[in-house]
């Protein structure tokens, strides 16, 4: 048997172990109870549901100290509103003008 067959019947195997598993979770799924033993309330028995009894607290909120906004609080200096990317929100800075054409040195041999 080649190893390519021999890695096929790891693999179907395999396989049928999973199915095996899924068709007895299945099963068991089946067999199970499907009613509970709980009933709702009927609505003579005043089963109208839970609730909060507490009341809210009349208590105004504290505000926050310090002042707005924080200093460290600055805007950005662009903002995205859609796709596109941040590299395109703003211009590239102009290239360096090039430098004046100076002639080279020739090279002086000495002996």
């Amino acid at each position: 048997m080649t190893p390519d067959e021999e890695l096929m019947v790891i693999f179907g195997v395999l396989h049928l172990i999973a199915l095996a598993f899924g068709v007895i979770l299945f099963m068991l799924f089946l067999r199970s109870d499907s009613a509970s033993t709980w009933k709702p309330p009927e609505d003579e028995e005043g089963g109208g549901g839970g609730g909060n009894d507490r009341l809210p607290s009349l208590k105004p909120k504290p505000r926050p100290t310090g002042g707005v906004p924080l200093p460290d609080a600055e805007p950005a200096r662009t903002r995205l509103r859609d796709h596109s990317k941040l590299r395109d929100a703003r211009q590239r800075p102009l290239r360096r003008p090039a430098h004046p054409h100076v002639p080279r040195r020739t090279p002086v041999r000495s002996r």
